[in-house]
């Protein structure tokens, strides 16, 4: 049996399709730290430039080590999905799924890292005065596909073709 690679790369268009497109309607709808209630009390969109990685760590620092840092972390991230991928023996649906929205959403933000310099972030869920920090629809396929990848592997799914 074949890799699926119109699912792999048919679902990580997808997902970059929707986080490119979901970011240039907060960045031509959404002044800089604008607040839009969506859901009182609990979501609001808010536009966010995010210099540093996830949940702002590096945020604060001015030197160029951690956007290189940031960058070189994407693109090994990407080879290692692309590695994986290549790396099965047969079709495995539900690792392709896996890998190819964690990709989409990788490329994602290493598209707006190239771009601008930092990430745009828009998503901010809250519960009174709790925010978790803001996050784009790249960032919920790669924590999408990394729970699907885990929970697949937990529930005993190899990686590799199955003996015969």
């Amino acid at each position: 049996m074949r890799r699926d690679y119109s699912l792999f790369i048919g679902a990580a268009l997808t997902v970059l399709f929707l986080d490119q497109l979901s970011k240039w309607l907060v960045l031509n709808h959404l002044e800089l730290h604008q607040v839009r209630s969506i859901i009182p009390g609990f979501f609001n969109l808010v536009l966010v430039k995010n210099r540093g990685m996830a949940f702002g760590i590096f945020s604060q620092t001015r030197s160029g080590f951690p956007y290189y840092f940031l960058l070189g972390t994407t693109m090994g991230a990407i080879a290692v999905i692309l590695f994986f991928f290549c790396w099965t023996k047969r079709n495995r649906i539900w690792l392709t799924i896996g890998l190819s929205v964690i990709l989409g959403g990788a490329v994602g933000n290493f598209i707006d890292r190239v771009r601008f310099g930092y990430v745009i972030d828009f998503l901010d869920f809250f519960l009174k005065d709790y925010h978790w920090p803001a996050f784009n629809v790249a960032d919920s396929a790669v924590t999408a596909g990394t729970f699907w990848l885990f929970i697949n592997i937990m529930k005993g799914k190899s990686l590799k073709e199955d003996k015969p």
